[in-house]
């Protein structure tokens, strides 16, 4: 009874110590089509879209979900059991490009990476729907301090961004790459 008493305290204890809280994010409802697994879809399709940036010219709804999924995954993938075979040098690759992709669009340092993703998320959308309504309010200045406009205006000729498609390509290999087994490895 007392074991079970102190494992209740011990996180009201590491919150009075002042531990920052562990970062968590999510993709929404409906993300992925069918039953997919939101993790692996979206390293896939960053991988893809990083691995061509410069297709992203003049696609700020193509850039924004693919930034989304950059952030969603910089929190997610280095913990996640999807990742079979992660690449040792994975989160801070991830966290090296994550300041890259913020800086290059103008987020706020200190934004809550699921208000980045569900901003990002909802740009697409509006994009995709036409609703310049939809698009100003998804794009608060105090998580987009380049504003809507501003931010769009970067989302649809986004610099290059090399560490970015260097963790994209990571993530994407953390997910598809076969197991190694010591039998494999005998053939």
């Amino acid at each position: 009874m007392l074991r079970r008493s102190v494992l209740l305290v011990l996180p009201a204890l590491a919150a009075c110590a002042g531990l920052p809280p562990i970062e968590t994010a999510s993709l929404p409802p409906g993300f992925v089509q069918g039953a997919g697994d939101p993790t692996r879809a979206a390293a896939l399709h960053a991988g893809s879209v990083f691995g061509r940036q410069a297709q992203l010219a003049g696609q700020p709804g193509t850039a924004a979900r693919a930034i989304a999924e950059m952030e969603y995954l910089a929190v997610e993938l280095p913990s996640s059991p999807v990742a079979r075979n992660p690449v040792p040098t994975l989160q801070p690759q991830m966290q090296v490009a994550r300041r890259e992709w913020r800086n290059a669009l103008g987020v706020a340092a200190d934004a809550p990476p699921q208000r980045v993703i569900n901003g990002l998320i909802a740009a697409s959308r509006a994009l995709e729907e036409g609703r310049q309504d939809a698009l100003r309010a998804a794009l608060p200045p105090e998580v987009f301090t380049a504003g809507a406009e501003g931010t769009l205006a970067r989302l649809g000729a986004l610099p290059p961004l090399p560490r970015t498609a260097a963790a994209a390509a990571s993530a994407e290999r953390s997910l598809i790459q076969p197991e190694r087994s010591p039998v494999a490895s005998t053939l």
